[in-house]
Parts: C-alpha cells; sequence; structure tokens
C-alpha cells in the first residue's frame, strides 16, 4: 500500500510551508498534494511558487506530486484561478469541486477525485470514471463496510476499478460555509478577516457546552475537533482493496507518524490500538474509537 501526504489544510505562512516540505521531501512518501483546498484568500503561495515548489520536491524526491484545488468555489474569480490550476501542464489536478471535474474532463485530462467531491455509489463513480477519474477518496464519512459495498457495485458494473486512497490520519474535514467561523469568532467581516485563520496552526478548537472537544474551526472548513488515526485497522483497510493511505499534514510530528505508517506498510504488526478516533471507518460516529479487528 502506498503512502500519500495530504494538502496542507491550515493556513502557515510561506516559511512554514517550505520548511515542512523541505522535511517532507525525506520521508517514504509515494504521493505529495500540494496547494490550497479551503480558502483563496490565502495567498502566502501562488499557483507558480506550488509549481516552483513541486519542481524542486520532483530533483530530491521521487514521490508523485499532485495539485490540489479548492473544495468551494464561490466568485468568478475562484473560478478563473481553478481553470488555471486545471491548465498547469505539469502535474495531475485533484478535484474538490464538480467546477473542476468539468474543466478537467473537457481538457481530457485525467484527475484525482478528493473527499470534498461526496461520491458514495459505483453509478456516481462510473460517470466521474467516464470523465477521466483516476484515483478516488472517499469521503472522510465512508465506513468500510460502505467502500467495500461501493466496489463490489462497480465490479458489477463491469467498469474497472480506480485507484482507492483513504483518509487514515488527521483531523477530518467535515464541511465547508459560505461563512467564516474564524473570522467571525474574532468579530471580523470576512471580506476584511486579516488573515486571523494564520494565528492557529491547527485550527481552532471549539467544546460542547458539557467541556468536551467537539469541533476544529479552520476558516471556512469545520473539521474533526480528534485526529482520525486509523494505522490499527490497517488489515481490515488491506482487506478492502484500499491502495493508497493519505495522512493529512498536522504542524508537528509528521515525520514521525509518517514512518509509523511506513513500517506497517513494509510489513510491520500493526499495533493493537492507537491514539485518536476512527468511528466512521467502523460505520460508528466519527468521534468514536472502537477497538481494530483483525490486527
Amino acid at each position: 500500500m502506498k503512502l500519500s501526504l495530504g494538502p496542507v489544510l491550515f493556513y502557515w505562512s510561506r516559511r512554514k510551508l517550505l520548511d515542512f516540505y523541505a522535511e517532507m521531501a525525506e520521508q517514504p512518501l509515494d504521493i505529495i498534494y500540494l496547494g490550497e483546498t479551503v480558502c483563496s484568500k490565502r495567498r502566502a503561495m501562488q499557483l507558480g511558487d506550488w509549481l516552483g515548489l513541486a519542481r524542486e520536491l520532483g530533483s530530491c524526491s521521487q514521490a508523485e506530486r499532485v495539485l490540489s484545488g479548492l473544495a468551494l468555489v464561490e466568485a468568478a474569480s475562484e473560478l478563473s484561478s481553478l481553470k488555471r490550476l486545471c491548465e498547469n501542464g505539469e502535474l495531475r489536478v485533484e478535484a474538490n469541486d464538480m467546477a473542476a471535474v468539468q474543466l478537467l474532463s473537457e481538457r481530457r485530462c485525467p484527475f484525482v477525485a478528493g473527499p470534498a467531491l461526496n461520491l458514495y455509489n459505483a453509478y456516481a463513480l462510473r460517470e466521474l470514471i467516464d470523465c477521466g477519474l483516476q484515483r478516488w477518496v472517499p469521503p472522510v464519512e465512508c465506513s468500510g463496510a460502505l467502500l467495500r459495498s461501493c466496489l463490489r457495485q462497480l465490479d458489477g458494473l463491469g467498469v474497472p476499478r480506480p485507484e482507492v486512497e483513504l483518509f487514515a490520519y488527521g483531523h477530518l474535514p467535515l464541511a465547508y460555509s459560505a461563512r467564516c467561523f474564524t473570522a467571525r469568532a474574532e468579530n471580523r467581516p470576512k471580506d476584511d478577516c486579516q488573515f486571523c485563520c494564520q494565528h492557529y496552526a491547527e485550527g481552532m478548537s471549539m467544546s460542547s457546552q458539557e467541556g468536551e472537544p467537539l469541533f476544529t474551526l479552520n476558516g471556512i472548513q469545520t473539521m474533526s475537533a480528534g485526529i482520525s488515526n486509523l494505522l490499527a485497522d490497517y488489515p481490515s483497510i488491506a482487506d478492502c482493496g484500499v491502495d493508497v493511505l493519505r495522512l493529512s499534514p498536522r504542524s508537528e510530528g509528521m515525520a514521525e507518524v509518517i514512518r509509523d505508517y511506513a513500517a506497517v506498510c513494509a510489513g510491520a504488526l500493526p499495533p493493537m490500538a492507537v491514539s485518536g478516533c476512527n468511528g466512521y471507518w467502523h460505520g460508528r460516529p466519527g468521534m468514536a474509537t472502537v477497538e481494530a479487528m483483525g490486527s
């Protein structure tokens, strides 16, 4: 099974991004996703900067580089930027909005279907495979049972399976909104947010009235409070036919996370339990922690 590093979901400074990817270039990764998926106002890196970084990574790493697009396109300016990304001419693109699917399909460009596309069954997958889908990242709330059912259904339709990439580690991206939660929390209008989400390297924690961690607010994105970690579930994931495990970047400790996953992918026994949540994989609420079976 291959390992991928998903796009950075938080707003980090240009220096922090460059330092982070310099460290990631030394890790045993097969795929590295680059680009902004959450908010078009985050301009620490422009398309040319991402392409330049991709070239640098290509000179020192064997990992495939993929450009990720926005998950919520709201304005003509964002659509124009997305068009330029889809026409980059160098790298495969991860489509996180159906506008990207249309642009890539018109250009007959093979693409990755990101988790924000909400593909839950073989009939929807077949439509997008006809448009050029080559790798599918199921929505983060998909269970192992749903994934198996979907792939069996795809086989029954006589459609070749795309690569399947599972979101295995990190804060789960749950929802997107036209409103910016981080700006609102600081009593700022969205149009004059002053990039306040850059003050929160892993988002802003939100608790329930009882004081329990509930969500992580990241600009217009709502994420899980807990860290999803499917390392102990590796045997059941392998049985599902997953090809790639996606590790979502965090501000600290990613090298250790990658090494743990790489060791299990190389044949080491997975741990019996890990810190973090894995409820969605077992058909339970996402914040639940369920004992892994078959470890």
